[in-house]
């Protein structure tokens, strides 16, 4: 299986979602940048809201890509003492990697929202999009942070993802949806034909589209 684009990928994915149309307590959440086209066409097709669920992992210093922890929206911070002690992290660094990582959070709140809260989903099922995922770890992030705000269900629903990362995602999430899983994955865009970056003018762009096409959550 290949995917055009990301949109292309976002509206096959919305078939699989079909049951979930039409659900006053459906939210869409999608984590940017890559993740917004995708979860646009979902929630277009399901007729539910659709916000930005904002993630950024704290990676190891001398190894980026192995996640110390991460950020999300709403001030959320989870840390895992245990990893960052075998990295041999230093209080130091993971002060500057903090401080680093909040300010792009901010910045891509701001961006993004521009002063709106967050939606709340509280009491709702989340469906929890990106555009694929190698490894994992940052969607690992996002739903242990979004259970902090006691959603009653949480839906991960990507388009391509290796099979080892959707069992380990099924222990966390309460259900998983993913369109292929190829026995070997080295990366999420090699997937696709047309993999272009997201910019945060389009992501701008669709959020500002989804608010004035879908229900408002209440």
């Amino acid at each position: 299986m290949r995917f055009q684009n990301r949109t292309h990928a976002g509206q096959l994915l919305a078939a699989q979602l079909a049951a979930f149309a039409n659900q006053a307590d459906l939210r869409v959440l999608a984590l940017p940048r890559g993740g917004v086209p995708v979860a646009f066409e979902i929630a277009q097709a399901l007729h539910a809201p659709l916000d930005v669920w904002v993630v950024r992992k704290i990676g190891a210093p001398d190894v980026p890509e192995f996640a110390l922890g991460a950020i999300a929206s709403g001030g959320i911070e989870l840390m895992n003492e245990a990893s960052v002690a075998s990295t041999g992290t230093t209080p130091e660094q993971l002060r500057a990697i903090l401080t680093r990582e909040r300010a792009e959070l901010e910045r891509r709140e701001q961006a993004y929202r521009c002063n709106r809260p967050p939606i709340d989903v509280t009491g709702c099922t989340v469906l929890l999009i990106d555009d694929g995922l190698a490894t994992g770890s940052t969607m690992r992030a996002a739903i242990a942070a979004l259970r902090l705000r006691n959603p009653a269900r949480i839906v991960v629903a990507i388009p391509v993802a290796a099979p080892s990362v959707c069992r380990q995602l099924s222990q966390q999430a309460d259900q998983v949806v993913c369109l292929f899983t190829p026995p070997w994955l080295d990366s999420v865009g090699q997937w696709y034909d047309d993999f272009a970056q997201t910019t945060d003018a389009e992501v701008c762009e669709l959020l500002h589209r989804a608010a004035t096409a879908a229900p408002q959550a209440t």
